[in-house]
Order: C-alpha cells, then structure tokens, then sequence
C-alpha cells in the first residue's frame, strides 16, 4: 500500500504511521537497516524520557532517520533520498533528521562512505544542512544512530569501531563528537547513558 502524502501540516507522523512507513519501505529493500532504525529508535526514546524531551516524537525521529535506504543500498545517496522522500509527504522534521543524523559535525565532507549523488544534489544537501541550526532533537539522533546495531544498543566505541573496520577508516574528529555527545546527554540526564538505555 503507498504511503500518502500527511495533509495534516504535522511536523512528523504520529508512532503508528511511522511503523507504517518503516513496514512498507522494509518490504523495498530487506536488511539489517530495519532494526538498526528501531534500536534507535528505542535508545532515542529512552533518553528523551529521561531528560525532559518528548519521548515518543524522539522514537518516531529515531525510528525514521535511515528511511532513506527504502531506495535501495546508498550511502551519502541514502540520505538524500530520506530527506527528499520525507519533504514530499511532508514531514519537514523527519526530513530534517535523515539530513542532519550522519553529520555530527556539520560538514558534508565528514560523511564516512562514498558520495554517490550527483553535484547539483550534493549542493542541495550542503546548503539544507549549512541552514539547519542544530537542536537537541538533532543531538539525540546522531548519538544514538552511533550507539543502535541492528542486534542492539551496543557501547558507543565498539559501534565507532566497527564502522571504521567496515570503512577503513573513522576520523578523529567524528568520534570526539560522538562522544562528546555522549557526555551532553549523560549530563542532562545526570545519569551514565548505557543505565538510561538499559544497555
């Protein structure tokens, strides 16, 4: 069943329908990206619960960050087409989260993988991103898209780790950031991060 266009001026869809969307664009391109997308999902909405945030629009933002790779197996491309196919049904909070979860540091140049979109999209990407200020909202999906494998919530370093095995390579830069984003959130809830997740 397609999913339709939100006439609801809604910022991002409400839990259910985002498991809908999720369902539907699993059944496009199977793989592991699925759980990975509901562990942060989960993650998000456990940090989010325990520091003031709203609980259920963090598992929502979580849940879709990745919904990008309904189009297939992409890097940079994955996010582009999240962001794209969010704007369309118009989900301008979801879309701004497929855009902002990979750059922890805001520069395009730190995406880790191939750049596999055309200049003039690659532009379009860098001027969105160069206009977004980032909230905590923003923080919270890039902390947790490092801390959420598909088999889990898994310690921040050994995800990092992993990624870098993977790609050959992790800059040094990203993984301070990451941690650091560890540590923003850690003292807003005043609690270590793995207890509030329940790693």
């Amino acid at each position: 069943m397609p999913i339709m266009k939100d006439l609801s001026n809604k910022e991002y869809p409400d839990k259910k329908t985002a498991e809908e969307i999720l369902a539907e664009a699993s059944s496009h391109n199977l793989g592991p990206w699925t759980e990975h997308s509901r562990n942060v999902a989960l993650c998000a909405e456990r940090i989010a619960s325990a520091c003031g945030m709203d609980g259920e629009k963090a598992y929502v933002l979580g849940l879709m960050h990745d919904i990008g790779r309904r189009f297939g197996t992409r890097h940079l491309g994955h996010v582009y087409d999240g962001y794209k196919y969010m704007l369309g049904l118009g989900y301008r909070q979801v879309a701004r989260i497929c855009l902002t979860h990979s750059f922890g540091i805001k520069d395009i140049g730190t995406y880790i993988g191939k750049i596999d979109i055309d200049d003039s999209e690659l532009k379009e990407l860098e001027d969105a991103l160069h206009a977004v200020e980032y909230d905590d909202y923003d923080r919270l999906i890039q902390l947790c898209d490092a801390m959420g494998a598909a088999e889990g919530i898994v310690d921040i370093e050994e995800r990092m780790s992993d990624v870098k095995k993977r790609y050959g390579s992790y800059p040094q830069d990203k993984w301070d950031k990451n941690l650091a984003l560890k540590k923003y959130f850690e003292d807003l809830t005043g609690r270590d991060i793995y207890e509030v997740v329940g790693k």
